[in-house]
């Protein structure tokens, strides 16, 4: 197989323009064109109004060799790569413990399918609960402001992944191809099989619920388990004669222990009572940079018109994303973050008495608003006013989430503001053109005290910046709603680069978002599947 890239053809092209296109440029005749697939579908927006598709094709061809050689300088004709996914061990016949994943988001999920069909029978301990009762508990915030602390929009099977947008791309490195191995795991679940060729795909909350429920399914199948309600609360750790820590298993929040020699932590971005226990215990931790700032809500038709121009609506196009960054005088760096088409901003806290908010979308992305947050960037130097040590990050987010709740009148109200207000500095007094789409609900007040004055300062500067981007960014209109905090993990538990355990724990595998070293589903279920690797091979060596 070839696999030709940067194939462009109109929007609107006819179904025989691609094949038409192939024999156009590698110069065959008709017959020599024995098939094709789509293995990825993009666009190019730039000039509105005339979009083009670009293609990545793989092709089967009569006399590939003689191809290849014609086309050996050509970096748009190249041998297709192998994308499947290869076992790295085997689990022995007997195993004297099985190893332990904690926490059942997205880098969890992967960690415990990829052990559980290597056949080493994972155990998967996560403190919130399954998917569906889950959901409901969710809806008792957004509904009833009633909150679940350990069943929330962040905890529970799927992680805070399952209440977005579903966004499956990402830009992160992939050398052996383990994004092509989710995304099948996805469409096996009962994602539609679009996300396996559209160069940006999302799946969207409600279908995530079932493909979440269908993927623990397959994992107990292999033997693996998974455990609901079960919060790891302590570490069994024995120091050596040559002062080598080592982990030897868990403590969980009703007193039970298990065993186990390898053990991956799979948190999310908000363990933040798990992070407070691991440092306690001597882990390795550090802070690290993260993003605070709003969300901000604009119509999706303002969005579809600035990004698509006459061909906004077009069913191939769908509704229109965006991503924007300025980097202001200050030095600070202001960017649209998790982009939600036709979504909603949720209400995202999991501790009592704060405000979080997030976004979410369906598959569809037919919700009037479109939705982003607009965040400044932030590290360790910005945490000083809040403590100090690796956790004072959570410190600060803490700080500005029970502003906001009481900003919002204290009873998990977001406070909001119309975007014309705030560049002017004057309160909300009525909503305009824009209803903010928050549950359970928005009280209108000034939002210059809602964030750090530097942080309010560089998202001031950088809304007139973003309008010369997308024309009509700063409609006055559009709605702020505060405050958006758990952009990423405030901490980093640190790990080797080779054996991926913890730099002072063997037997500990720091893995995805909440161990700082992925940012959304797609990197953090790749980031489960090394981590995953690293665990049978520590078992198991290959050879």
């Amino acid at each position: 197989m070839l696999r030709l890239t940067d194939i462009k053809l109109p929007l609107d092209h006819a179904d025989d323009a691609l094949p038409a296109a192939i024999r156009a440029k590698l110069g065959i005749p008709p017959e020599a064109l024995r098939g094709y697939t789509v293995f990825r579908r993009g666009y190019d927006a730039r000039r509105r109004g005339a979009i083009a598709l670009i293609y990545t094709l793989d092709v089967d061809v009569a006399d590939e060799a003689a191809l290849r050689a014609r086309f050996a300088d050509d970096r748009h004709v190249q041998p297709t790569p192998d994308t499947s996914y290869h076992p790295v061990a085997k689990a022995p016949a007997r195993l004297d413990h099985r190893p332990l994943v904690v926490g059942f988001g997205p880098c969890g999920l992967f960690a415990a399918l990829i052990l559980a069909e290597m056949g080493f029978r994972p155990i998967v301990l996560e403190r919130g609960k399954a998917v569906r009762e889950r959901t409901k508990d969710t809806w008792d915030l957004w509904r009833q402001r009633k909150l679940h602390p350990d069943s929330n929009v962040q905890f529970g099977e799927g992680g805070a992944g399952t209440f977005s947008d579903g966004k499956l791309h990402s830009q992160i490195s992939d050398p052996r191809h383990h994004g092509r191995k989710v995304l099948t795991e996805f469409v096996k679940a009962g994602a539609p099989e679009e996300i396996l060729y559209v160069s940006k795909p999302h799946i969207g909350t409600f279908r995530l619920v079932s493909m979440v429920e269908n993927m623990r399914a397959t994992i107990e199948s292999l033997g693996g388990e998974v455990r609901f309600g079960q919060r790891v609360d302590d570490l069994l750790i024995e120091t050596g004669t040559d002062g080598e820590r080592r982990l030897r298993g868990v403590v969980l929040a009703d007193g039970g222990e298990l065993r186990s020699d390898h053990v991956v932590l799979a948190l999310g971005h908000s363990a933040r009572d798990s992070f407070e226990m691991l440092h306690a215990r001597g882990v390795y931790v550090e802070a690290k940079p993260f993003s605070i700032g709003f969300r901000i809500e604009h119509p999706q038709s303002l969005v579809d018109r600035a990004r698509f121009g006459p061909q906004a609506g077009h069913p191939v196009l769908g509704a229109a994303d965006y991503k924007l960054v300025h980097h202001g005088k200050g030095g600070r760096s202001v960017y649209s973050f998790c982009m939600c088409p036709g979504g909603t901003v949720v209400a995202a806290t999991s501790e009592p008495g704060r405000v979080v908010t997030n976004g979410m979308s369906q598959y569809s992305r037919n919700e009037r608003n479109a939705n982003a947050a607009i965040v400044c960037g932030i590290d360790p130097r910005d945490f000083a006013p809040y403590g100090d040590g690796p956790l004072a990050g959570i410190a600060l987010q803490r700080h500005w989430e029970s502003f906001a709740y009481e900003l919002g009148g204290g009873d998990y109200s977001a406070p909001g503001q119309r975007v014309g207000d705030f560049l002017a500095g004057r309160p909300s007094r009525a909503f305009g053109e824009v209803l903010p789409s928050y549950r359970p609900g928005v009280r209108l007040t000034d939002l210059s005290a809602a964030l750090p004055d530097y942080a309010v300062a560089a998202i001031r500067e950088a809304i007139p910046a973003f309008e010369r981007q997308l024309r009509g960014y700063a409609m006055p209109d559009a709605m702020l709603t505060a405050v958006e905090t758990r952009t990423s993990s405030p901490v980093r538990i640190r790990r080797n680069d080779d054996d991926l355990q913890s730099l002072n724990t063997r037997g500990l595998y720091p893995a995805g978002e909440g161990a700082g070293y992925a940012g959304g589903i797609l990197s953090a279920a790749v980031d489960g599947i090394r981590v995953a690797e690293a665990v049978a091979l520590a078992i198991a060596p290959a050879g």
